[in-house]
């Protein structure tokens, strides 16, 4: 009987962490996609009208991106390029908090040209 109720603590402490950690990297993706989408449709903003709608973006989605945690690149006037990381506190077991690194990578190609700075 004390092996099962061991098992089943086990079971319900992976679950959990599985649970925590599914939820912060759905909120990730979600994130990431929206900022790219942003990104890809977004050549009529200047690149500080899409810095702050990545902070909006990562306000809408609870994602504690810092202002200067990532950086926006225009290499020409159709490739857009944002790169940053941020640390997510995750709950992965009652009462042990781990900060999980999460990188943020956008490479996308605009059909149209971007508005100038």
């Amino acid at each position: 009987m004390l092996k099962v109720l061991i098992k089943l603590a086990l079971a319900a402490l992976v679950a959990n962490a599985a649970y925590r950690l599914g939820t912060a990297y759905l909120s990730y993706y979600r994130f990431t996609d929206a900022v790219a989408q942003s990104a890809q449709f977004g050549t009529d903003r200047s690149r500080a009208e899409l810095q702050r709608r990545v902070l909006e973006l990562a306000s809408q989605y609870d994602v504690p991106l810092a202002e200067d945690g990532f950086t926006i690149r225009r290499t020409d006037e159709s490739h857009t390029i944002i790169d940053g990381t941020y640390l997510q506190p995750v709950d992965l077991l009652p009462g042990y908090r781990y900060p999980w690194l999460f990188t943020v990578h956008i490479d996308v190609f605009n059909l149209k040209t971007p508005k100038p700075d």
